[in-house]
């Protein structure tokens, strides 16, 4: 099997989990819609190609591990919306004025709970199917040694501390390419865990366990649209 090799280590990381209310939670590994909004970005696509990213992300088959474990980490933050230049409008992420409803929300202070990831090292294995269809892995490599845009690990404050390619691969499977892996160098005040936790599709071999995981994203509405199955446990690496 012909797969890329990324390695994710950054400060801060953040995977995306479902969004409820003002809670921001991030997932345990690396989910589909980070993967493919990460290489979108790398290839210089936009919200405009919503219906190629989503092609994208069905293509996508990967595992990943931790080399180094994350610490969690929230980002408690609030607004006051009654200060002068914040009543009746405000401004979305897109820079759009965003007119608010009546009610406590329109004056009162928003509170927001952001779940991140801290002074982890991933490293993911991750091929195509269907390679009939563009983007190729070729265009995937060229794409990550030469990003059309600075790349960022789930939120734009979460730069990568190192290039996120580290190689082409070939093994049978995506599980038994992170077995082969060496482990990434801890560096100072890390450590590499005493048990490797994982998870990759479960076709590829027995784990844990096996869950659903709510990884999906409808790019053109922004929103998660669905679950899939992965397995969950930890490998042996080889030295």
């Amino acid at each position: 099997m012909d797969m890329l090799l990324l390695r994710l280590d950054a400060p801060l990381m953040s995977f995306g989990g479902v969004l409820v209310d003002q809670i921001n939670p991030t997932d345990r590994f690396p989910g589909k819609s980070l993967l493919a909004g990460l290489l979108a970005n790398a290839l210089g696509w936009d919200h405009r190609d919503a219906q190629r990213t989503a092609r994208l992300q069905d293509r996508l088959r990967y595992a990943a591990r931790w080399d180094v474990e994350p610490l969690p980490f929230v980002d408690y933050h609030t607004v006051d919306l009654g200060q002068e230049h914040l009543v009746d409008t405000g401004w979305t992420t897109r820079g759009k004025a965003e007119k608010r409803a009546g009610g406590s929300a329109k004056k009162e202070t928003h509170q927001r709970w952001r779940h991140y990831l801290a002074n982890g090292i991933a490293t993911v294995a991750l091929t195509l199917i269907d390679i009939s269809q563009p983007p190729s892995l070729d265009e995937l490599e060229f794409a990550l040694r030469r990003p059309a845009r600075p790349l960022f690990l789930g939120r734009k404050t979460c730069l990568p501390a190192a290039p996120i390619l580290l190689k082409r691969y070939q093994a049978e499977n995506l599980r038994e390419a992170l077995c082969r892996i060496p482990m990434a160098d801890p560096g100072p005040g890390r450590h590499t865990p005493a048990r490797i936790p994982a998870c990759w599709p479960p076709e590829e071999g027995s784990g844990a366990y096996e869950d659903d995981v709510y990884d999906l994203r409808d790019w053109r509405n922004n929103l998660h649209r669905g679950s899939r199955r992965l397995m969950f446990g930890f490998l042996e690496v080889l030295p």
